[in-house]
């Protein structure tokens, strides 16, 4: 599908393919070393947790949660299609798989899900362009997406993209079913190591009440070298 109308002085043609393919170099790399704070809006009162996490490719990542001291010491390893969780209080490790991927993380707006799906949009999707539309006055396509592989968390997203940097500004995640699950806003979009990136995207899960929950980076690594041992059962307990 081609659309006209790329932002700037001149009006070129563009196809979605490009768009995706220019939104997934932003968003994905080899490897991503992160450095973060997930703020919980509460009824009462908020949490952060802060954590440290190293991915690889799409297959691979391990998490350390570092504060508050009830968090501080959980581990979460990613290998494919499975998550282990190591608590320190118990000193074990579960394996979480199914239907509990689905479940908030340390009740948060974010599932075990969320956290794990590290897929490039091409390679879930099958996308088209909508229209246009402006977003936190940034000109933008919105695009829906229709999964195109089975193993996704949600078989259809709305992403609104900005047409100068492509990275999305605003995403609707909906269900097979079409309820729509959960909402995202991505901003404080920086250039880092010569990508867009956004270091907040905030989480609101339509089923519950609030704020949702803000994802803040605060230190982000392209493509940095990576021990294999991270990524291993061994360093759950370590």
């Amino acid at each position: 599908m081609v659309f006209l109308g790329l932002s700037g002085t001149a009006q070129t043609a563009i196809d979605v393919e490009t768009i995706m393919q220019k939104v997934d170099e932003n968003m994905s790399a080899e490897t991503r070393i992160v450095e973060s704070d997930m703020v919980i809006y509460g009824k009462r009162k908020n949490r952060t947790v802060s954590s440290k996490s190293y991915s690889e490719g799409t297959t691979k990542s391990f998490t350390e949660y570092l504060a508050p001291d009830r968090e501080k010491g959980t581990k979460m390893l990613k290998l494919e299609n499975r998550l282990w969780i190591y608590s320190p209080a118990t000193d074990r490790s579960i394996q979480l798989s199914g239907h509990m991927l689905r479940q908030s993380v340390m009740g948060s707006d974010m599932s075990y899900e969320d956290m794990m799906e590290d897929r490039k949009m091409m390679d879930m999707y099958e996308a088209t362009i909508l229209e246009e539309e402006a977003v936190d006055g940034r000109n933008a396509w919105k695009l829906e997406l229709i999964a195109k592989v089975e193993n996704v968390a949600y078989h259809k997203r709305m992403i609104w993209v900005d047409q100068e940097r492509f990275v999305p500004l605003r995403e609707e995640l909906y269900a097979k079913s079409g309820e729509l699950l959960k909402q995202t806003t991505l901003s404080d979009i920086k250039e880092i190591e010569g990508r867009w990136f956004p270091t907040k995207i905030n989480y609101k899960d339509v089923l519950k009440a609030g704020k949702g929950t803000d994802y803040i980076i605060k230190e982000i690594q392209f493509d940095a070298s990576i021990p294999e041992t991270i990524f291993s059962k061994g360093a759950l307990r370590k």
